[in-house]
C-alpha cells in the first residue's frame, strides 16, 4: 500500500476547475491575494486549522479504523504518518498493523520476519498480553502493535469462536486508557478482519485513490459500514473520506475528488494527499514523512489532516 509514482506533483492546481491558481493543494501559504478566502479542492473555503492545544493528560482512546478494501490506496502510509503527525502535537499514538502483509510493521522500522510475538498472538491466545506485543518506535509517543504472515490464519480460526468479530475490541481494552488515538491499519479486504477492525473502532477513516476504479468501490464499503453499525457496532461513524494519490495537473483527479463530494458532501474532508515521491522514499527508509522530509508538502499535509481531524472531533 506505498504510494508510488514516477515524478514529483506540483502542489497546486493549474486549472479553473480546481482551486485558483496559487492555492495550495495542502493547505499551507499561497500566492493569493490577502482578501481572497483560501479555498480547497472542490472550492469550499478551508478553515485554519489551529495547532491542537496540549492535552493534560491522556486517554481514554479514540479508535480509528483506516479501511478500504481496494489495495494501494494509501491507508499504510496514511496510518503511519497521520500517527506520526499526531505524535508531533503531543498525541500517544498506537498503531495496530492488522494486514498480514505488515507493511505498517515495516514503515516504523520493525521487522515482522524476527517478531516473536504479534497481534496475532494477541487475539488468538489468552496468554498472550497487550504488553507481550507492544512495541516502541523512534518516533516519540508512537507505539505499534506489529504484524506479519501469521495473521492471514486468523481469518479462518476465527470463524468458530465465540464473539468472533469482537476479539480485536477485547484484545485493545488494556491500551484504551494509555493512548489518545489508536489507529487500525485494515487488510485490502471487507472480510472477518476488517469486521473485527470495524466493531472496536470509534470511526472509520476512508482514503480514497484519487482514480474512477477507486471511487466506485466506496459504497460497497460505507454498506459494509452501515451493516457493522446497525449489528454490531452503533457507536461506528465515518469520520472522513480523504483523498489520496491527487494529481493537480490532471482533470481526472479532480473530477474524482468532486463527484465524492458530490455523493458525500462533507465527509470529504478539506485535506488531499498529494501524489510524491517522497512517500515511498519515506518507506524505504522505514520513517515516517514527518521524519524523513519534514519541511516536504507531503509532511504539511499529514499535519493538517492531524489537526483536520482533532478539529472535527475525530481524534483527541
Amino acid at each position: 500500500m506505498t504510494q508510488t509514482t514516477t515524478s514529483d506533483a506540483s502542489p497546486t492546481a493549474a486549472s479553473a476547475t480546481g482551486p485558483a491558481a496559487g492555492t495550495p493543494l495542502f493547505g499551507g501559504p499561497g500566492g493569493e491575494s490577502p482578501a481572497e478566502p483560501r479555498t480547497d479542492v472542490v472550492g469550499r473555503p478551508l478553515p485554519d486549522f489551529a495547532e491542537p492545544a496540549p492535552l493534560a493528560s491522556h486517554g481514554p482512546a479514540r479508535i480509528v479504523a483506516m479501511c478500504n478494501q481496494k489495495g494501494g490506496v494509501g491507508k499504510t502510509t496514511t496510518t503511519i504518518n497521520l500517527g506520526a503527525a499526531l505524535a508531533e502535537y503531543g498525541r500517544r499514538v498506537l498503531l495496530v498493523d492488522f494486514d498480514p502483509q505488515g507493511a505498517a510493521s515495516v514503515g516504523v522500522g520493525v521487522n515482522p520476519h524476527e517478531l516473536d510475538l504479534s497481534v496475532y498472538n494477541l487475539l488468538m491466545d489468552r496468554d498472550v498480553t497487550f504488553t507481550d506485543v507492544l512495541q516502541t518506535t523512534a518516533i516519540e509517543g508512537l507505539d505499534v502493535l506489529p504484524a506479519n504472515i501469521d495473521l492471514s490464519a486468523a481469518e479462518v480460526q476465527l470463524v468458530g469462536e465465540v464473539a468472533r468479530e469482537s476479539v480485536l475490541a477485547r484484545a485493545l481494552r488494556p491500551a484504551l486508557d494509555d493512548y489518545d488515538v489508536i489507529l487500525v491499519d485494515c487488510q485490502p479486504s471487507l472480510g472477518l478482519l476488517t469486521v473485527n477492525a470495524l466493531t472496536a473502532a470509534h470511526g472509520v477513516l476512508i482514503p480514497l485513490e484519487c482514480e474512477f476504479f477507486a471511487l466506485r468501490g466506496v459504497a460497497l464499503l460505507v454498506e459494509t459500514i452501515e451493516k457493522v453499525r446497525d449489528r454490531l457496532n452503533p457507536a461506528l461513524e465515518i469520520d472522513g473520506i480523504l483523498p489520496t494519490m491527487y494529481d493537480a495537473r490532471t482533470l481526472h483527479s479532480r473530477e474524482v475528488v468532486a463527484r465524492v463530494h458530490e455523493a458525500f458532501g462533507e465527509t470529504l474532508l478539506h485535506t488531499i494527499i498529494g501524489r510524491t515521491v517522497k512517500f515511498p522514499d519515506a518507506s524505504v527508509a522505514a520513517e515516517p514523512i514527518t521524519n524523513y522530509a519534514p519541511a516536504h508538502a507531503g509532511a504539511a499535509a499529514y499535519r493538517q489532516l492531524a489537526r483536520e481531524l482533532v478539529a472535527r472531533g475525530d481524534t483527541a
